[in-house]
């Protein structure tokens, strides 16, 4: 990393990351309430100040045209996904990012492999890509409800109890293609505790112009509260890799939530440090043309002509 401020934040985003090997409790490892030593004062000038590096490394990476990357979201009903993209994404080019959500399969989808959909929403070289929910809804929100394997029509010699360990190796391997060609994979898990879950809920129950978030649906998957949490553990600890890390962000507050998913794909972005290309010599004859012609342009309208 050749800018000097991607020391200061890989030391702010470290106690976030999953190691690579370790063994992930999420209710003893990561507080979700946890602000370093920061203030909420401070986090206003500290995201815009990430959005900015953002905006200035997003453009170096369409330049080049190189590498592309791939920002998975992950977090339970009321975790702060959306807002998480609106207030991170906000100074960025849009025609260079691009936002997928992926809600319940269709028919068309059901018919193929459980990555396929995916695959196909997958960064291009200069671009990068949100997942708002992703590829590891299938060893979540499907494992709490196996009834979904049903769903999948998978043959009935794979749907063995080692079904998940078996997705977490493909995963992996397939984020590892992607890396391997280029495409940069960083995943964050919007950690909420569920108090503040239950208080996010009755403001969108109190709050008229926050009804329209609520869906009765969201507090009968509280129900599984214990089981989600296993299975945001078991998924950490199988799949933040060396080339595909996890980082772990507390998200009761909504103000650091912000501030580490900024500081984090700006991370990414600066590790992989793109440059503007060079333009070859013929190249820079052609631009000394275009304005020598466009100097010209301006004398015949001084001379009124």
């Amino acid at each position: 990393m050749a800018d000097e401020r991607a020391g200061l934040i890989a030391d702010f985003i470290a106690p976030l990351r999953v190691e690579p090997g370790s063994k992930v409790r999420l209710d003893r490892d990561f507080d979700p309430r946890y602000k370093g030593n920061l203030k909420k004062r401070d986090g206003g000038e500290l995201l815009r100040t990430g959005v900015s590096l953002l905006a200035e490394y997003q453009e170096r990476l369409a330049a080049q045209d190189t590498y592309g990357v791939l920002l998975c979201l992950q977090a339970l009903d009321a975790g702060g996904k959306d807002g998480t993209v609106r207030h991170v994404m906000s100074g960025v080019n849009p025609q260079g990012v691009r936002v997928s959500s992926f809600k319940v399969p269709s028919h068309e989808e059901l018919d193929h492999d459980y990555l396929w959909r995916y695959a196909r929403r997958l960064p291009a070289r200069g671009e990068i890509a949100i997942f708002n929910r992703s590829h590891y809804e299938e060893v979540l929100v499907v494992r709490v409800h196996p009834e979904n394997l049903v769903r999948r029509k998978l043959p009935d010699d794979v749907r063995g109890p080692d079904i998940w360990e078996r997705r977490y190796r493909e995963i992996n391997h397939w984020e590892r293609y992607l890396t391997d060609n280029g495409f940069k994979v960083v995943k964050i898990f919007l950690n909420l505790s569920k108090e503040e879950q239950r208080t996010r809920f009755l403001k969108r129950i109190d709050l008229p112009e926050k009804n329209w978030k609520f869906s009765a649906a969201d507090v009968r998957e509280r129900r599984h509260w214990d089981e989600y949490q296993h299975a945001f553990s078991e998924m950490l600890s199988a799949t933040s890799t060396r080339w595909a890390p996890w980082y772990v962000v507390p998200a009761d507050r909504k103000w650091f939530a912000r501030v580490c998913a900024a500081a984090i794909l700006a991370h990414t972005l600066m590790d992989i440090d793109p440059q503007y290309p060079d333009v070859g010599e013929e190249a820079r004859k052609a631009l000394l043309v275009a304005r020598e012609e466009l100097e010209r342009e301006d004398g015949r309208r001084k001379d009124g002509r």
